[in-house]
This record gives structure tokens, sequence and C-alpha cells, in this order.
């Protein structure tokens, strides 16, 4: 059976070159005569995957010395609790809620503290990103919180909020190097792996050094200290060992394409193919304002509900996985992540062309 186009969300589309490689070294990692699924974390071996990745990882976001890497469990929804726990000092935090994901992270920080929505786009169905360059941001406020990129929204921040001069906390799991950032600009980056780097069970967060700090809130885990996890450099537990060995190849793959620079020319000219045929279809929409759209998830409608069904039903038959919207949402999506190669997009396009053509 040849492989599908598949749009999903997250489990995404992984970059075919690094799964017949993983194939390959299924059942004898270089010699070891085993897999990386039954190696130990303590082994010489694995020391070199998880170093090798980090060391990549920084090398394609330029990451500054000052900032530490770590490779941790509980997927980006364990962040939600993890941020306010080590940052929390003065039990208050703004945030900028864009959709389910940032709103998740905001009733969930409420548990720790006083959490305030300085912004939010929910009057217009998340459609957009809020203004906020002159946003009311409390002076003791802890940390600014968003999330950058709106997977089942569709929106991205192409300009961060003014935090005016506080810590910014950002949930970049679904644009994480699909373009180049200035780490520097964030106290935390964080991000579930699942969409643009590997398989589920990993997340990255990337932390300027003095936010760990022993100062947590009192009654935090142990595993939910940042500190914990630092000073053991990400193998204080077993980690989620070959998902960080996955992470690692396409960290390689990503480097073997020219980068970060090169991925976002590369998604823009994809995203451009599908957004230009929204743009002058007449049966299809895109609902996202223009200025806000991302790069990665693109989510789209007919108007009729039912046409709708027909579309995704008939998607899948023709080789299209996972176009369905969020169920919150309705309608269509399709997530271009940067595994998801240019020809899928045009096909899709083509597709869409022909169920025009039909149902119009």
């Amino acid at each position: 059976m040849s492989r599908i186009y598949n749009f999903s969300a997250g489990p995404a589309v992984l970059p075919e070159e690094v799964l017949k490689e993983a194939a390959e070294e299924m059942l004898d990692y270089r010699g070891t005569g085993m897999s990386v699924m039954e190696m130990s974390h303590r082994s010489k071996a694995y020391d070199t995957i998880i170093k090798e990745a980090e060391a990549d990882l920084r090398e394609l976001m330029n990451i500054p010395d000052n900032y530490r890497v770590l490779f941790l469990q509980g997927g980006a929804s364990q962040q939600f609790a993890m941020i306010p726990m080590n940052l929390m000092k003065n039990k208050k935090a703004a945030y900028i809620v864009t959709g389910q994901w940032a709103k998740k992270a905001y009733q969930e920080a409420k548990l720790y503290g006083e959490a305030i929505e300085v912004a939010s786009s929910a009057d217009q169905t998340f459609s957009y990103i809020p203004d906020c360059s002159d946003l009311d941001i409390p002076e003791d406020a802890d940390y600014v919180y968003i999330c950058e990129n709106n997977t089942i929204y569709g929106t991205k921040f192409w300009s961060l909020p003014n935090t005016k001069g506080h810590t910014l906390v950002a949930d970049l799991s679904s644009c994480i190097l699909s373009e180049p950032v200035d780490v520097t600009k964030y106290g935390i980056i964080y991000g579930g792996v699942q969409k643009n780097i590997g398989p589920a069970g990993v997340v990255i967060v990337i932390i300027r050094e003095d936010l760990i700090t022993e100062d947590v809130l009192p009654g935090t885990p142990t595993m939910l200290r940042y500190k914990i996890h630092a000073d053991a450099e990400s193998l204080y537990n077993t980690p989620p060992a070959y998902g960080i060995y996955i992470c690692g190849k396409v960290f390689k793959w990503l480097k073997n394409r020219g980068g970060l620079a090169a991925m976002k020319e590369y998604n823009e000219k994809k995203a451009g193919i599908l957004y230009d045929f929204l743009d002058e279809s007449r049966l299809f929409k895109g609902t996202v304002r223009k200025e806000d759209r991302s790069l990665m998830n693109v989510p789209f409608i007919t108007g009729n509900q039912e046409l709708d069904a027909k579309f995704v039903k008939e998607a899948k038959e023709a080789g299209f996985e996972n176009l369905k919207g969020h169920r919150s949402v309705g309608g269509m999506r399709a997530s271009i992540y940067n595994a998801m190669p240019i020809e899928g997009v045009e096909k899709l396009v083509e597709f869409m062309k022909k169920f025009e053509a039909e149902n119009a």
C-alpha cells in the first residue's frame, strides 16, 4: 500500500527519510545488537543520541548558552501546570487567550494563583489575533503567556506581544522549527513534538537559566520542577527515549534541508498554494483574518455542513486523510507541517477544484 497524504493536526506526518532510517535501525542500532527502544537511557550509545539531539536543536534555533533545553514527558498540557508552579513567585500571571489551548493553560494557572486574561479573541471564535501592543499587564505579573500558533483555529502571532518588561512564556507546539525564532525574546518556549518534530510523548522546554530555581510553589511535585530536570540533564527518570531519538533524526533532516530560514520559505510557498486557492474559490473559504493566518494549520469551510461532510468523506477516499476540522469548530482543516511535501498541498488543491466543479 502506498502512503496517503496525512493532514492530521497531530500526531502528524513525519519525514519519510526519517521513518526509513529508523526502520533500518529498528533491530540493530549501529552495531549495538538492539533497538533504541530496548536501550538503557544510561548507556553510552543513548548518551550520544540525546546529547547530539540537543546540540542539533541548539544549532537550528540558535539557542544561547544561558538557556537550557529539556526533553520531558507529559506533553504540552503538563506545562500548563508546571509553568505557574515554577514561575508564579507573586502568584500573578497575564494570559492572552487566542484559542482552546491558551484557554486551558489560563484555567489551569487559576489553580495556583491569580491568572488574568489581558486579551482574547473569543468574541469571534478565535479567528484573529488581538492587538497586543499596549496591554494592561499588572506590574507584579510573573509572566505573560501566549500560544503562538493556534492549531485548532489556524491563527498565528506574527508579532510578539509587548510584555512591558515581563517574561514571555510561549507554547510553540504547532509552529516550532517551522521558521527562525529569536529565543532571547522569550523566558520559556515549549512544545509537544507530535506536530512538527516527532512521535507523541515528548515535550521540549527551552528555558532561560534564571527561571530555573529552587523557589517553587509549595507542594510542587519533584517531577514537575524544572531544576530537577535541568540538573539531571533530562535524565532524572527514564526519558521518552525512542521519541527523543526520532526527534534527533528530524533535527538532522532539517539541517540537511538548509535549516529554519529554508523551512520558512518552503512553508510560505506551500501555504500560499492553499490560501491562494481559498481566496479565489467560489465554494471554499478560509475562516481566519488574512494577516493572522498560520502557515501550519489551514481551516476552511463550504458554509454547508452536509457539503463539508461530503468533502471530508470523498477526500479520504481519494487518499487525503484527517481533513475534518476540530470537533469544536467543524468544517475542514489541513495541517501542513514541515514534513508535508509541497505536492501533497498541490494534489489537495487539485482535488478541491474538482470537488468545487462537481458541487458548486
